[in-house]
């Protein structure tokens, strides 16, 4: 596995892998929509095809996961993917990552308290709103589980500079 920055380089690669994965390249997040194809991130790559790809930005000395994908689960790609991030976010100084995730994503709600984040707060009923800016966001989930409120996650930096 070769882990890749994003750039113009692999950019039109990175947002094909975004479209095909999440159906769109935007997201919405706490009410937001964000424009995926010139969001920061780092790439997996196994014989020139990705195998994985997390995407961040940085604001206010905060590092903010906005996605996370690895298409061969339980393999370390997730986890590889997420530290470089980490490191990138102490690099840039920031205090804290932090990322969002929705009550039906059972996996991440799991991958990530493992990896040492915390839930840090419940945004009920806020899927409602990100419905409204992309209405392509579905009703049902993961496990049949209805699709209502986002989770906010984060991992404070003190001591990993």
């Amino acid at each position: 596995m070769d882990i890749k920055e994003i750039s113009s380089e692999n950019r039109q690669q990175i947002n094909n892998f975004i479209k095909a994965q999440w159906f769109s390249t935007d997201m919405a997040v706490k009410g937001e929509l964000v424009d995926m194809t010139s969001i920061d991130g780092f790439a997996a790559y196994e014989y020139g095809e990705i195998i994985g790809l997390v995407t961040y930005r940085i604001s206010n000395s905060e590092c903010e996961i906005m996605s996370l994908d690895s298409l061969r689960e339980k393999q370390g790609i997730g986890t590889a993917l997420v530290n470089k991030v980490i490191k990138k976010a102490a690099k840039e100084s920031c205090v804290k990552v932090t990322l969002i995730t929705t009550n039906d994503n059972i996996n991440a709600l799991r991958f990530y308290q493992k990896r040492g984040f915390d839930m840090e707060k419940v945004y009920r009923n806020s899927v409602e709103a990100s419905r409204k800016l992309k209405p392509s966001i579905p009703m049902i989930g993961n496990f049949n589980i209805p699709i209502k409120h986002e989770i906010e996650f984060e991992m404070e930096l003190k001591g990993k500079r």
